[in-house]
This record gives C-alpha cells, structure tokens and sequence, in this order.
C-alpha cells in the first residue's frame, strides 16, 4: 500500500488559488493536469492552509469551501478552521 495521499480537484479558475496553495504549503506534493481535473499525490500529508489560500484569492476563505470543487481524495480528513489535511495512517 503506498503511503500517499491524494486530492483531485475539478480544473477550473475556482480551483486554481487551490492548486497554487497546496503547491507553496507542501513541498513533496506532485500535481498531475488533466483536461477536467487536477490531481496532487503527496507523501504521509497534504495539507491546505486557510491564510495561503486567502492570500491569493484576496479575501476570506473557509476550509470548507475546498469541497464545492472536490471531485475525489484519499487519506483520512482533518479538518478545522484553519486547513483541510489528508493524512495516512502509518
């Protein structure tokens, strides 16, 4: 079993603030562009940080909002209000 998780978010200008995001807060992170969707594989932990997202986008933004453009993940789900992380069981 590996010992990735992953997160497929629809390819759209909502979701590209995301994409960049996740890009600057996890180093290990591996994004894959398909023609509908965007897939990023990172190693142990993935996470998504309410303060880089706010940055881009240029106002408030809830964790929560991440599932409006979901599509698929894999990982068990930590969420507050501050990120959205997908960690492996090790």
């Amino acid at each position: 079993m590996s010992n990735n998780v992953f997160l497929a978010l629809q390819n759209n200008e909502e979701a590209r603030p995301l994409i960049e995001a996740i890009e600057q807060d996890n180093a290990e992170a591996t994004v894959q562009h398909f023609p509908a969707m965007v897939k990023i594989d990172c190693p142990g932990r993935l996470v998504v940080k309410r303060e880089t997202v706010e940055a881009l986008i240029g106002r408030d933004w809830d964790p929560q909002e991440i599932h409006v453009n979901l599509i698929s993940l894999s990982g068990n789900v930590e969420e507050d209000d501050d990120s959205f992380a997908l960690v492996r069981d090790r």
